[in-house]
């Protein structure tokens, strides 16, 4: 297919800053491509390149596509990489200056989560007051907005948010002190880096003479100023994204920095790809109607290179087992007709819980579904208690990794063995790992086991060193542990034996590629690589989607994807748009719309939207109120007396809802 004039002036405009504005289904990847190809077909080097993404596999197929356009002889390479991977970079280089060591470990969520817990118990607020999880959230809120431990306190409102602060710059130091970032401070470390140390900025910014940041409309803060530090000299930053599309806000993602993309680079050119090659005219009319009621927007209307099409269905049922049974028995019909395969049908929820009702009834009629999402490989106990080991060989300065192994297996070295060097570790200034290292603390009988264990990940850490391969250094230390042997302990189940030992395998197996693909292996680079982008979790989704079977998946999942059939189920106020949006404000009710438009511009044939006229809530069925989108996209949101008795409606039962809980 060749490209459409939009296209091409995207990929022939070479300098200066440039806006690409890609609406759903209009050849953005291709644009993104093509253009990184013609800038080093005009003489600019591949290194000189950077290309920022949001995943490792789109960075990763960004690679492949260039590969194939210039030929497999070109022996440089553009840098694709995600934010995150790009900042880890960049830190490795100039950390120290910030007072980490260069080894610096990178927790993830189950490390902050452990560390949360371990920092609300020492300053002694109690879990019914101050869970770990809300005390991360607020944590990732204020780091989202660039906002340092010492400032946290003079942004607190409630007891609970002047909690958190107290917690917040104790977490801090000790992630400090464990010579360790989490995710959150990839960015902002980044950030601080460039605001207070301008010779390290000058290094960064040299190594690049074009930027191009694809899906711009999902940058929170930081990104965004990152990106403008890097591109400030050359100017030539190029980004594509569409803000109809932008679905993220509550993990800290702003729309205004694509909106307002011409304040900040005034002769930038702007693009418009509004040419469509995914969904038919009749489901791009009601996409485009819907989205059109977003008044800070930039203008732009889908076209449809498929005219013609099916127009969507808005259907309407008793209740949701209703809804349920009714949509899986037309696919059903559709499947056992021999026109269509299971897994040309995508079913979309605004929220997790509501699969329930689908599962079970693809259950009954024995239609092979998949539930996109679940547990990610990396949060298995198995293969983070390996990760942990593998990390203590690199960084033993990292604390939340030592306390996870230093008894698993069991070893004799107990709770009250570890609180006692945990309170000399605190009292004498000293890490964990020297206390463990030179366990006088503890009486005579219980030292040979934490001296044992000292002993035995120094002779590890010394093979790091020598000629010995990763994957050799990591085997024996797991036989030398009996890990497998804990399983078995662990598990009675030979099935859950196997199954959790196949996972451990499987790390090892992660290992032995990376060694394979790297020029100089090293195991703090594959431990960056675990951190930074959860692959075998990607290559789950993949094969999931892979599968011949229906697909269920919430509609923030469904971004980037497609499918011949959707239906968009569970479209009432509450819902879709979901309550707590409902209380923020106008913009909250925007990120919805958003969120429904991404919906509706998945499908490529055929378009359903249902909704139950009611729902059970706490056992009892309350009445629904249909989706003011729905309103929106069939065209009657505009008359005044719906309008009115839908507040009415909605006002009424928010009464009904008072006093049904009074009673």
């Amino acid at each position: 297919m060749e490209l459409n004039p939009p296209q091409k002036q995207a990929v022939n405009t070479l300098s200066g800053p440039l806006l690409v504005l890609a609406g759903a289904g209009t050849g953005k990847t291709r644009v993104v491509t093509f253009r990184i190809a013609n800038l080093i077909r005009h003489g600019i080097r591949p290194t000189r390149i950077l290309a920022v993404t949001f995943t490792n596999k789109a960075a990763a197929e960004m690679q492949e596509r260039i590969g194939h356009l210039l030929g497999k002889r070109l022996k440089e390479r553009p840098a694709t990489s995600t934010f995150h991977s790009h900042c880890v970079k960049i830190l490795r280089r100039h950390i120290r200056v910030l007072g980490y060591p260069d080894q610096f470990a990178i927790y993830d969520r189950g490390d902050q989560e452990s560390l949360a817990r371990q920092v609300l118990r020492e300053i002694r607020v109690p879990n019914e007051t101050l869970r770990p999880a809300e005390l991360l959230s607020l944590i990732g809120s204020w780091k989202s907005r660039s906002v340092l431990p010492a400032d946290s306190t003079r942004l607190a409102r409630t007891d609970r948010e002047h909690l958190a602060s107290m917690a917040y710059r104790r977490y801090q130091q000790t992630l400090k002190n464990a010579g360790a970032v989490d995710f959150d401070d990839l960015l902002l470390c980044t950030e601080q880096l460039f605001r207070d140390h301008p010779d390290a900025l000058q290094d960064e910014a040299s190594r690049f003479d074009h930027l191009l940041i694809d899906e711009y409309q999902d940058t929170n803060g930081s990104q965004y100023r990152i990106v403008k530090a890097l591109a400030s000299g050359h100017r030539n930053l190029c980004v594509v994204g569409d803000d109809d599309q932008s679905i993220y806000g509550w993990r800290g993602a702003e729309v205004e920095h694509i909106l307002r993309f011409r304040d900040d680079w005034p002769e930038a050119t702007v693009v418009r790809l509004e040419h469509n090659y995914r969904s038919t005219a009749a489901i791009l009319e009601v996409a485009n109607r819907l989205i059109r009621f977003n008044k800070v927007r930039h203008d732009k209307v889908l076209q449809a290179a498929r005219h013609g099409g099916q127009r969507p269905r808005v259907l309407q049922f008793p209740d949701e087992n209703a809804e349920a049974r009714t949509v899986v028995d037309e696919i059903r019909r559709h499947v056992e007709g021999g026109q269509f395969q299971p897994s040309q049908f995508a079913v979309l929820f605004r929220t997790n819980e509501q699969t329930r009702a689908f599962e079970t009834e693809l259950r009954r009629v024995k239609l092979p579904y998949v539930l996109v999402g679940g547990m990610s490989f990396f949060d298995r106990k198995e293969v983070r208690d390996v990760l942990a080991y593998l990390r203590v060989l690199v960084v033993p300065q990292d604390e939340v990794s030592l306390l996870r192994i230093v008894n698993t297996p069991p070893r004799g070295i107990g709770s009250k063995s570890v609180e006692a060097m945990m309170k000399a570790a605190v009292q004498s200034g000293q890490s964990l790992w020297q206390i463990v290292q030179h366990p006088t603390c503890l009486p005579a009988n219980s030292r040979p086991a934490a001296s044992d264990f000292a002993r035995m990940i120094e002779r590890h850490r010394e093979q790091l060193d020598s000629r010995s391969t990763l994957v050799d250094v990591a085997r024996q230390l797991i036989d030398r542990v009996g890990y497998e042997a804990e399983l078995n302990r662990l598990y009675s189940n030979p099935d859950e034996q196997q199954s959790r030992w196949a996972s451990v395998q499987e790390v090892i197996n992660a290992l032995g590629a990376y060694e394979q693909q790297a020029a100089k292996p090293k195991m703090l680079d594959f431990l960056d690589e675990v951190a930074l982008g959860d692959r075998a979790f990607d290559d789950e989704k993949e094969k999931q989607l892979r599968r011949n079977a229906v697909v269920l998946m919430t509609l923030h999942s469904a971004k980037g994807l497609e499918f011949p059939h959707v239906y968009m189920v569970g479209m009432e106020e509450g819902i879709l748009p979901h309550h707590r949006s409902l209380a923020d404000n106008e913009s909250g009710v925007d990120e919805e719309r958003r969120l429904c438009y991404v919906g509706v511009t998945r499908a490529q044939d055929c378009l359903s939207l249902s909704f139950p006229r009611t729902r059970m809530k706490w056992g009892k069925p309350r009445d629904t109120i249909p989706s003011r989108f729905l309103y929106e996209l069939t065209g009657q949101a505009e008359n005044p007396a719906q309008i009115a008795r839908r507040q009415q409606a909605i006002r009424q039962s928010s009464a009904n809802r008072r006093r049904s809980f009074k009673k």
